[in-house]
């Protein structure tokens, strides 16, 4: 199968997301390379990987152009292509504060093909950056179409948050150490 076919095979949706995220043809296997990095993709076989592939969302953004605002619902996730993201929380007093620095090959978002709540932080382009994006509504339709599929992909999106969950707790858990150690030297 050709790469052109298989993208004008790939469902369209009819939400804003099929306007502003385009499908371009002619990087199928550079994203089916991007797509065997992510840990949600880890144990697909090709033909699996290609089913992602027509419904992925590719776009450009510039050095500085937000991915999507903290607060504004969220739809789906994304995986850096190429170039890097910050993903940014503002705090007291309407101060930015960098979370995480991600580069290509790294995913982020992925709740919100769980739930529609909103976003717990910003996502900005550090430098232009290729996204790819897997939104929920895309997600549920392969769902019904490949349920096994689908099924596969759930999983491994379950063990993945829940490493991390893990790590955050364990996080959490040092940060409470800290504190009890600093409450017992005043």
């Amino acid at each position: 199968m050709n790469n052109e076919h298989a993208s004008s095979s790939a469902p369209t949706t009819d939400t804003l997301w099929g306007n502003i995220f385009g499908k371009k043809t002619g990087d199928s296997e550079d994203i089916l390379h991007v797509l065997r990095q992510v840990p949600l993709f880890s144990n697909m076989n090709n033909g699996e990987l290609r089913e992602f592939e027509k419904i992925i969302h590719r776009r450009s953004f510039k050095a500085g152009e937000t991915i999507f605002w903290e607060g504004e619902p969220g739809v789906g996730m994304y995986i850096i292509q190429r170039g890097s993201v910050t993903i940014s929380k503002y705090f007291a007093q309407e101060e930015r504060k960098v979370l995480a620095m991600l580069k290509a090959g790294e995913f982020f978002g992925e709740l919100a093909l769980l739930d529609e709540t909103p976003r717990s932080a910003s996502a900005m382009a550090k430098e232009e950056a290729k996204i790819l994006g897997l939104f929920r509504p895309d997600l549920f339709s392969l769902l019904d179409r490949k349920p096994r599929l689908g099924n596969k992909f759930l999983f491994q999106l379950a063990l993945t948050i829940g490493e991390r969950l893990k790590h955050t707790n364990s996080e959490m858990q040092k940060l409470r150490a800290q504190l009890d150690r600093a409450d017992l030297v005043v």
